[in-house]
């Protein structure tokens, strides 16, 4: 036992099996560090999508108490181009990977429906945000 341990305790380096070991380990601590960093990367872009949805939603409903309806004619389009809701807004919202997407506004007298693309997944479809579709939609009542 003696002999092992002064072995041991007098070995200058290490085998190559040891070193793949350690370096297997940290491939794998660093590979799943930067998976979770993705995962949490696009949940808080999806939460700034949403909170931007509510932000137009509440001025589109400022807007209707204001002037009785949501919009004078048809608006289907990208919603930075809704410049008559600049003065219930500080300012109009971006997606936070624009121009790649942007939000989508279908707005009519009576109604109107919100869409972004989340890249978490969602429901639904109401339009196209860019290079892909819209599958988180609201409205006045909600979620669509």
């Amino acid at each position: 036992m003696k002999i092992f341990i002064k072995k041991f305790l007098t070995k200058k380096s290490f085998t190559l099996i040891e070193i793949l070991v350690v370096a297997t380990i940290i491939a794998l601590l660093a590979s799943g560090g930067a998976l979770v960093y993705t995962q949490l990367n696009r949940a808080s872009r999806d939460a700034k999508r949403k909170a931007d949805l509510e932000q137009i939603r509440a001025a589109l409903e400022i807007y209707r108490s204001n002037n009785n309806q949501y919009y004078s004619g048809s608006f289907n389009n990208n919603c930075q181009n809704v410049n008559w809701l600049s003065s219930y807004l500080s300012s109009l919202p971006n997606d936070p990977r624009s121009p790649l997407y942007y939000y989508r506004c279908n707005i009519y007298q009576s109604d109107y429906t919100l869409g972004a693309y989340l890249e978490t997944g969602g429901t639904g479809s109401c339009g196209s945000c860019g290079s892909a579709n819209c599958n988180y939609c609201v409205g006045p009542y909600g979620q669509k």
